[in-house]
């Protein structure tokens, strides 16, 4: 576990007014899929954070964990150029937070943030708080508040 990420991401959720609904689990979470079997819910509820990078700088995309992202889509959208997977170390440089438990908040830095439209089908919807044990609850509107995140397909 990694109590300062976490401490973030509970003091980024209520700055922003959310409720602190961190929940820590005694095993690791570090998938959609093992995340969704603690908690009893969907897959799709889950809100995995994908970091990019897009010419060096972070892209986060925020994306059902029952979806696979189109990055040729999400770039044409956006009008940029390639978007290619970050590396954990860039991961890890831009968000405070390692691989598997990237939050979409308590990072160092505002990250250009991107949310998957079909998240708003849940109506609570769980995402990493910020290390390999940690998940937070929340809706797809406080989300999309907290985050300024822009709204679009993604698959």
């Amino acid at each position: 576990m990694d109590p300062d990420a976490v401490a973030n991401v509970r003091r980024a959720l209520l700055a922003a007014g959310s409720a602190d609904t961190v929940a820590v689990f005694e095993t690791q979470v570090p998938t959609a899929a093992a995340a969704a079997a603690a908690l009893g819910c969907d897959v799709a509820a889950i809100t995995n954070s994908l970091v990019f990078d897009v010419d060096g700088a972070p892209l986060l995309i925020l994306a059902s964990g029952a979806a696979r992202v189109d990055t040729g889509k999400v770039a044409a959208q956006l009008g940029s150029g390639k978007i290619r997977r970050a590396s954990p170390d860039f991961v890890l440089a831009h968000t405070g937070q390692r691989v598997g438990g990237v939050a979409p908040i308590g990072h160092p830095e505002k990250i250009r943030t991107i949310l998957d439209q079909t998240l708003k089908n849940h109506q609570l919807l769980w995402a990493g708080a910020g290390d390999h044990n940690s998940m937070f609850s929340i809706t797809y509107q406080d989300l999309h508040r907290i985050t300024n995140a822009q709204e679009m397909p993604v698959r």
